[in-house]
């Protein structure tokens, strides 16, 4: 089953609503629910019951694509960003001058904390964001928590993932660099944008598509102005989504409406490119180029970047207290 958030056309921007997708990727449709319903109750909802919620939603009129704006899935309450891809890690790695992934990485799933008000929907435009030479995507798939869970097991976590969509966390890959010198961040590297959806496809949809180790394994694959610069497996992954929500949830709450997501796949941002190629190539987002992210079951979410409209304000330097301290000395 497929679940998005979308307005008409005709609506005001802060309309949401709840539809049910029917049809394929080029000729889908929505049937609304009732109004009021939410998405991720709804994941949560025993499957008998949700099944008939969609199953009376089917009943009515259908919205063709060209009458609904498709908005996030989720405003999520929470969003945790993994680094599960080795081969990944291995370019970035290497385009730090180091050899592959270090041996931190193979003991535990590591992951960052992300700006939830800045996601935005699958069709959306994304302006370029201040101060960056080197704008990226990065390729990624993300599930939707559902329930509330605390100390789980990978098995009891499974009951708490609702569904997957999409997603695109944009990276100012400069501005990061900068910000990672000084072991924190990434932050304002990347709490401009992220794209997810364009819907969520229920669990139970792909229970079929998991590999011999219970991995999902979805083929993923990334396009810029329609030419494809990467694509990978969601079956490469180190860690499988259980393992993740488990790990997360250690002695820490993992809530409903949360997204958790992969991590960008191999050759899935042009910056793992830059470190294997040894130069920025393929070159970096400009205004106008248009990012396409296609994952089998679960779709294809297409932004454009566009130019910024409108101003922020300079960045403050630090007062040096040393310089104040020498000068009080010398007086």
């Amino acid at each position: 089953m497929r679940l998005a958030a979308f307005r008409r056309t005709d609506e005001p921007a802060g309309t949401r609503r709840v539809g049910l997708v029917v049809g394929d990727r080029s000729t889908w449709w929505l049937h609304p629910f009732p109004e009021g319903t939410d998405l991720v109750e709804l994941l949560a909802a025993p499957a008998a019951e949700r099944e008939q919620a969609a199953d009376a939603a089917a009943q009515g009129d259908g919205l063709h694509r060209e009458d609904v704006v498709l908005l996030p899935p989720v405003y999520p309450v929470a969003m945790r960003d993994f680094l599960t891809f080795e081969a990944h890690v291995d370019g970035m790695e290497r385009g730090h001058g180091n050899p592959g992934p270090p041996a931190e990485w193979y003991q535990a799933p590591v992951f960052l904390f992300m700006a939830p008000h800045a996601v935005v929907g699958a069709h959306d435009e994304v302006p370029m964001p201040p101060d960056t030479e080197r704008f990226d995507f990065e390729l990624e798939i993300a599930a939707v928590i559902c329930r509330d869970v605390r100390d789980v097991t990978p098995e009891q976590a499974r009951e708490a993932i609702g569904g997957y969509c999409i997603m695109n966390d944009w990276s100012a890959r400069d501005v990061q660099g900068t910000e990672m010198k000084l072991k924190l961040g990434p932050s304002k590297g990347k709490d401009f944008a992220t794209t997810i959806g364009p819907w969520v496809v229920t669990a139970d949809e792909l229970e079929e598509c998991r590999d011999a180790d219970g991995f999902l394994d979805l083929e993923m694959t990334v396009k810029v102005n329609d030419q494809q610069v990467g694509a990978d497996r969601s079956g490469h992954m180190g860690w499988s989504f259980e393992q993740l929500v488990s790990h997360a949830s250690r002695a820490s709450w993992v809530k409903a409406g949360e997204v958790l997501a992969s991590g960008t796949c191999a050759s899935g941002s042009l910056a793992e490119s830059w470190g294997r190629n040894g130069s920025l190539t393929p070159p970096p987002l400009q205004v106008g180029d248009v990012v396409e992210m296609s994952i089998e079951r679960l779709g294809t979410i297409r932004n454009p970047v566009a130019p910024r409209t409108a101003s922020v304000a300079a960045v403050t330097p630090a007062r040096r207290r040393t310089d104040r301290a020498r000068l009080e000395e010398s007086a």
